[in-house]
C-alpha cells in the first residue's frame, strides 16, 4: 500500500495530538517531539526533558513535512524553530526551558503554546546556559497573538 504525503502528514498530526494521552503512567508528564531528520540539538533538548522526568516520545520526519505540521497546528512562522512538541494540549516550539513547560502546564494560560523562536544560543540543547544570548519565550494564541512568557538575560 502506497502512503501519500497527505496521509503521512495527517497521521503524523494525529500522532502528535494523541501520543501524550496514550503514554504509560509515570512520574512525569508525557511529551511528544517531532523533529527534522538527524537534528542533534532536538535530541539534546529531548534528553534534557527526560533527565527532568518527562516521558518523551519522538518522531523524525522530513523538514518539509515538519513545516507543514507547524502550519497546520498554528505555529506562527516567525516563532518557528527546529522541532515541535505537544504536551497536555499545548504546543512547545523549539528549545523552551523545562521551567517554562512546567509553569505552562501548571498555570494553564489561554493560548495554544510556547515558543523559543529560532535557536537561541544557550537555550536548552543549544550550548551552555552560562554563555547564553538573551531570548524570550513567547506564549502564542490561535489568532497570532503573542506575549512574552519569560525573558532570559544574556550570560557570559
Amino acid at each position: 500500500m502506497k502512503l501519500s504525503r497527505r496521509k503521512l502528514i495527517g497521521s503524523t498530526i494525529a500522532g502528535i495530538l494523541t501520543t501524550p494521552a496514550l503514554a504509560l503512567a509515570s512520574t512525569g508528564p508525557a511529551i511528544h517531539v517531532v523533529k527534522g531528520l538527524g537534528c542533534g540539538c532536538c535530541t539534546a533538548w529531548a534528553k534534557i526533558l527526560e533527565r527532568e522526568g518527562f516521558q518523551v516520545t519522538s518522531q523524525e520526519i522530513h523538514p518539509a513535512d515538519l513545516a507543514k505540521i507547524k502550519a497546520d497546528l498554528g505555529v506562527p512562522t516567525d516563532l518557528a524553530s527546529c522541532h515541535t512538541a505537544r504536551i497536555n494540549g499545548y504546543i512547545i516550539e523549539g528549545h523552551v526551558p523545562v521551567a517554562d513547560i512546567r509553569r505552562l502546564i501548571e498555570e494553564k494560560p489561554e493560548g495554544i503554546g510556547l515558543a523559543a523562536p529560532g535557536m537561541p544560543y544557550g537555550s536548552p540543547g543549544m550550548g551552555p546556559e552560562s554563555e547564553r544570548e538573551a531570548y524570550d519565550v513567547m506564549l502564542f494564541g490561535k489568532q497570532g497573538s503573542r506575549t512574552v512568557f519569560t525573558s532570559y538575560e544574556a550570560q557570559s
